[in-house]
């Protein structure tokens, strides 16, 4: 295969790259997170195996970001469902073995595009090149990690604390645990070497009232925190997001966002994608940010 070809991976009506974390279905993109592409990815690579909790820890967390494993994990795990309309319940593509891990069941196979225009737009492989076209793929991508593992350790670190629900309504803590862990996926993701998350410590959950940041940024050595309230508005839900410097705790950037979404796993990744990018101009290696963005649809 030469370098201007693409190889990637079949299921259904979905097609996926492993190197680029890109999800197609029917040719159209689906957004997909870059923690659930590489969990996917992994899913894929290892089809009709049982692949461990513990092995997708080593694999796409390490030991380099502070997050609770097991959250982070379930929100990958369902924002990947819900990209593809699978269920926990009736799975077609990932199944939940409990304790264990998750296995892909749904079949799978190779497309390359091809180098001349009058070649099979499709080619479906053997098992056994499939299992080799696979298996590079999986080896590309680990070499791809290990190169990002090797980089220096980042310098700056940055907390995300639990969102607060000002809402009026306890059935929205739920939502806010989820748009507080799609935040520290995607603020992960954006990253890359110049920064670190730390999310889900105990300290980053306090209740509003007896939240310290002075003790935040003694305690965790974070240079930037993540403070957030989700609010009801006649449309739908209204968030406010704020970084903030520490120890001098000077308000960096104020993100104003609405959303009218009814599902509340789309809803999550939609808003934590927007203050990701929102934010990211304002950290390390960047340096330039307006304090305000406009509210958002």
């Amino acid at each position: 295969m030469s370098k201007a070809e693409t190889a990637r991976i079949r299921f259904g009506t979905f097609d996926f790259d492993p190197a680029t974390g890109e999800l197609r279905r029917d040719g159209s993109p689906v957004r997909l997170q870059s923690q659930p592409a590489q969990v996917l990815g992994l899913l894929v690579a290892h089809a009709g195996e049982v692949v461990t909790r513990d092995t997708l820890r080593r694999a796409i967390w390490g030991t380099d970001t502070f997050v609770d494993f097991d959250r982070g994990l379930n929100f990958c795990v369902a924002q990947i469902r819900a990209a593809r309309g699978d269920s926990a319940e009736s799975p077609r593509f990932v199944k939940t073995l409990p304790k264990r891990g998750y296995q892909f069941i749904a079949p799978v196979a190779s497309l390359v595009r091809p180098e001349h225009p009058e070649a099979p737009a499709k080619l479906r492989f053997p098992n056994r090149l499939l299992a080799a076209a696979t298996l590079l793929a999986l080896i590309g991508a680990s070499i791809f990690f290990l190169i990002r593992r090797a980089a220096p350790a980042p310098v700056v670190r940055i907390a995300v604390a639990r969102f607060d629900n000002q809402t009026g309504s306890a059935e929205f803590d739920r939502f806010v645990d989820g748009l507080t862990d799609a935040v520290v996926a995607d603020l992960t993701g954006a990253g890359m070497d110049h920064y670190s998350v730390i999310g889900n410590a105990a300290i980053l959950r306090q209740p509003r009232a007896a939240r310290d940041l002075i003790t935040i940024a003694s305690s965790l050595k974070v240079g930037y925190i993540v403070l957030g309230q989700v609010q009801r508005n006649p449309s739908g839900i209204h968030v406010l997001a704020h970084l903030i410097r520490l120890p001098d705790q000077a308000h960096v950037m104020v993100a104003r966002l609405d959303s009218a979404e009814a599902d509340p796993h789309s809803s999550q990744s939609d808003l934590a994608h927007r203050i990701a990018t929102a934010f990211s101009p304002c950290l390390p290696p960047n340096a330039g940010c307006s304090r305000l963005i406009p509210r958002g649809k």
